[in-house]
């Protein structure tokens, strides 16, 4: 049985982690879609289609999504200081959490956005509609359950991150699994903090799954 000690842990981890998971995933929306838009209009069967740039782009981000999340998380380590003042903490797995995730998230977001089916972009250009309307009225609205999904994928991704993050102080339950299931060999804590994180994921991942099964005007 844990004491009250311990449970006050785990709660904090809880917590910790759930802020870490939320706060990463969406400021990796922040930067990933629009990345996720640019990439997906200005590839050459886009609407807006600028090779250079989409290549570009997609040098950058698969040479970033090449690097493992713990040596990301280490390499950065100044400007993770320079950013939030500490390179230990929740606060602080933040900024590599957002750094190893929004190339993930403009992946997912171009990929499905090229899921759109093309005649209703072509009905959409006839109309005479801009490429911000084709894709703030079209391509958004349309791609709306696949970008659901993306994030319940990316949110658990981005939660898997957090937990690797304990090997270095970044808190939340990580951090409690390294220090009392690891290093101090209780493996009724590492068993518990485990089954926390695994439950947290199942419930990102039925949220995220019954939002997009809503938003899908085919299932209506």
């Amino acid at each position: 049985m844990f004491d009250t000690g311990m449970l006050e842990l785990l709660g904090k981890g809880i917590l910790e982690t759930l802020y870490m998971t939320v706060v990463s995933t969406a400021l990796a929306y922040v930067f990933g879609l629009p990345l996720g838009v640019v990439l997906c209009i200005t590839d050459k069967n886009g609407v807006f289609p600028i090779p250079a740039v989409n290549k570009l782009l997609g040098f950058i981000i698969n040479f970033l999504r090449s690097v493992p999340f713990l040596i990301l998380l280490v390499f950065i380590l100044p400007f993770t200081r320079a950013i939030v003042g500490t390179t230990i903490g929740s606060t602080a797995t933040i900024v590599p959490l957002v750094v190893a995730a929004f190339p993930f998230v403009a992946r997912m977001v171009e990929s499905s956005l090229k899921e759109v089916d093309g005649g209703v972009i072509e009905a959409a250009q006839s109309m005479g509609s801009s490429t911000f309307q084709i894709v703030y009225k079209v391509l958004i609205p349309e791609a709306k359950p696949s970008l659901i999904v993306g994030a319940a994928i990316a949110i658990t991704t981005i939660l898997g991150h957090s937990a690797m993050a304990g090997f270095v102080g970044g808190g939340g339950l990580g951090t409690i699994a390294v220090n009392y299931g690891y290093y101090r060999y209780q493996r009724d804590v590492m068993t518990v903090t485990v089954i926390l994180l695994v439950i947290i994921v199942q419930v990102f991942q039925e949220i995220g799954m019954r939002i997009a099964r809503l938003s899908d005007k085919r299932i209506k």
